[in-house]
């Protein structure tokens, strides 16, 4: 969490001028309904968010030193942070395992009011135990000693590899999100260093027209499961739920498809019709009919309607812009040599 401040403030400005809530909610990588909302909150409100996220990223978690009520207070409040966030976003299980270690922070004192405490209970067993082994502890046997031994070694492990780690989080050139050696147990995080302003999606259509540049060529969408598409789609609830290649689309809108050739790879399955390939979307616009003849990919700016204006009258939760071409439209008979030379096997029509 201390890292995930960080970045924050050494990264994006936005975080430090307190803007940067007035584009998260549209510009995340899957947003959800709550997203709709939360965007078009009140400007206070977006800037109160920002101040709490820095207090609970760079201040509380200092808390777990501070003694056991100030240990309590951080794991409730990490733990609230990450469901507020699980509830404005759909973020897959990162917020969920972020919860798991703030759970530590709850003693057998804090939870005691979870069990219950009559005659024959869990409680009144472990109590009357306690009443009868007394002051004396048992004496060490072997594989106590080696459980120790284990863990105190396993401790100044965790305690070298955290190193790098540490150095890392003192460096004003802080890297987010990288591992410091092979075994990946030790690593760094940070996440939103930086803030898009603007959301760009890539949109992928057929045809099953001969030629592509004919003025008549009806081009059709195919749908992803979880992101923007259609402007009249409610957008998605999946938390901890994880669609990667949604989340990969997201990606590739502000890169080029240079950058992304796993895209081309899946407008070459599209244009086979493939199964797998269209299991992961949600709607294809050829079940039924042969595959496409063409493929490409359209780059549009999304933002979202403004609530009781003409387009949410309309239904539409998305308002979106065309910007260009972002791939030329493909035949499978095009990328056959592009898929020869990365190695790729030619997805073959049904």
């Amino acid at each position: 969490m201390f890292g995930a401040g960080l970045i924050k403030i050494r990264g994006d400005r936005c975080w430090r001028d307190l803007t940067c809530m007035d584009f998260h909610y549209e510009t995340q990588p899957v947003p959800n309904p709550v997203s709709y909302y939360l965007h078009h909150s009140p400007w206070w409100f977006h800037r109160f968010e920002i101040l709490s996220t820095h207090f609970i990223e760079l201040l509380v978690p200092f808390f777990l030193f501070l003694g056991r009520r100030a240990c309590i207070i951080h794991g409730a409040l990490q733990i609230l942070f990450q469901a507020i966030l699980i509830v404005s976003g759909n973020l897959s299980f990162l917020n969920w395992l972020t919860m798991v270690p703030s759970l530590a922070c709850f003693d057998d004192a804090t939870l005691g009011f979870l069990f219950p405490s009559g005659p024959g209970s869990l409680k009144d067993r472990v109590l009357q135990m306690q009443r009868e082994i007394g002051g004396a502890r048992p004496k060490p046997r072997f594989g106590s000693v080696v459980r120790r031994a284990a863990n105190v070694s396993l401790g100044i492990l965790l305690a070298w590899l955290s190193v790098p780690v540490v150095l890392n989080l003192l460096s004003p050139i802080q890297v987010m999100n990288t591992h410091f050696n092979s075994l990946h147990i030790v690593n760094t995080y940070g996440a939103f260093g930086s803030i898009t302003k603007e959301r760009t999606e890539v949109i992928l259509q057929g045809t099953a027209s001969p030629n592509a540049s004919a003025p008549d060529a009806v081009w059709e969408d195919y749908e992803f499961k979880c992101k923007p598409g259609d402007p009249s789609r409610r957008p998605c609830l999946i938390s901890p739920y994880h669609y990667r290649l949604d989340w990969l689309m997201w990606f590739a809108s502000f890169q080029t498809y240079e950058h992304n050739d796993w895209i081309l790879h899946l407008a070459g399955k599209l244009l086979a019709s493939d199964a797998e390939a269209l299991s992961l979307l949600a709607h294809n616009p050829f079940a039924s009919r042969p595959p496409p003849r063409w493929v490409r990919g359209e780059h549009y700016r999304y933002k979202f309607s403004r609530p009781g204006g003409r387009h949410a009258a309309e239904g539409k939760w998305w308002v979106r812009k065309r910007i260009g071409a972002y791939f030329p439209p493909l035949s499978l008979e095009e990328l056959r040599p592009y898929f020869r030379d990365r190695g790729w096997p030619l997805p073959q029509p049904l």
